[in-house]
C-alpha cells in the first residue's frame, strides 16, 4: 500500500502530522506492507534563499501578524506539538526558502533514506534552529545520514534534482491541494493536516480493507461451476 506524503520542511503541521502517522502505522499489523513516498512542497517560494527571519518576524512582515497574536498562535501549536511527541522550540527557529532542501530530500530518496532525512530537516529547523537553506547546514545534514558530502555538494550547486521538487508541486496543484500535510491513501482516500494518531490509523486500516486486503468470501462455494467440475 502506497501513501504519498506532500509536506514542507518550515511547516509545524507537518512535523506534528508525520509523528502521528508514524505511530499509528506502527499499531497496525500490515505497517511492513505500506511504502511511504514523500513529496516537496512550498509553503512560501517566495522566500529569499539568501536571508533569514525569526518566526515573530515572518509572522508580522509576511502575515501582518501583530506579536501578540504570533505568540498565542505559537502557544497553540507548541502544545500540539507536545501531545505528539515533539519540544519545539521556536524561540530559535529560522524562517527561509526551502528549496535547497526539497531537493537534499529527493537526494535521499534516491537511497531510501527520504524518511530519515524527513525528520533530520524537521529536527534541524524545528529544535536545532538551524538554517535549512544554508548549503553547508544541509551537507552536514546529508552526510550524518551517510550520504555523500561530494555528490550533497554537487546537487545543491546545480540544478540536479530542480525539475522533481517542481514536479511534486506541480502534481499537488492538480491534484488541488493548497495546505500541507497531505497525505494521499494508496490513490484512493486523502487526508489533510495533522490528524490525530487514531484518525490515521482507522483511515489507513480502511484504506487497506478496501484496496489491499484479499476478498473474503461469504459464501459457502455452493452451486457453482469451477475447472474440476460443478458442486451441487
Amino acid at each position: 500500500m502506497k501513501i504519498e506524503i506532500w509536506s514542507d520542511v518550515i511547516c509545524p503541521f507537518c512535523y506534528i502530522g508525520k509523528n502521528n502517522f508514524e505511530k499509528a502505522l506502527e499499531k497496525l499489523p500490515f505497517k511492513d506492507e505500506v511504502e511511504v513516498e514523500w513529496k516537496s512542497f512550498q509553503l512560501d517560494p517566495t522566500l529569499n534563499p539568501d536571508e533569514i527571519k525569526t518566526t515573530f518576524e515572518y509572522f508580522k512582515e509576511k502575515k501582518g501578524f501583530p506579536e501578540a497574536q504570533a505568540k498565542q498562535m505559537i502557544g497553540q501549536v507548541s502544545q500540539m506539538g507536545k501531545d505528539a511527541g515533539i519540544e519545539f522550540n521556536f524561540e530559535k527557529v529560522l524562517i527561509t526558502n526551502t528549496f535547497s532542501a526539497h531537493k537534499l530530500l529527493h537526494l535521499a530518496k534516491k537511497y531510501k533514506l527520504a524518511d530519515k532525512m524527513e525528520e533530520a530537516l524537521f529536527i534541524a529547523h524545528f529544535i536545532d534552529g538551524k538554517n535549512v537553506g544554508d548549503t553547508d547546514t544541509l551537507i552536514s545534514i546529508a552526510t550524518s545520514l551517510g550520504l555523500d558530502e561530494n555528490e550533497a555538494k554537487t546537487v545543491l550547486a546545480s540544478e540536479e534534482f530542480n525539475n522533481d521538487v517542481r514536479n511534486d508541486i506541480s502534481e499537488a496543484g492538480k491534484h488541488g491541494i493548497s495546505g500541507v500535510p497531505f497525505f494521499i491513501l494508496n490513490g484512493k482516500y486523502s487526508v489533510s493536516g495533522a490528524q490525530p494518531v487514531d484518525f490515521f490509523a482507522n483511515a489507513l486500516q480502511q484504506t487497506y480493507n478496501e484496496t489491499v486486503s484479499p476478498l473474503k468470501n461469504l459464501s459457502d462455494g455452493e452451486n457453482s461451476c469451477g475447472t474440476d467440475g460443478c458442486s451441487i
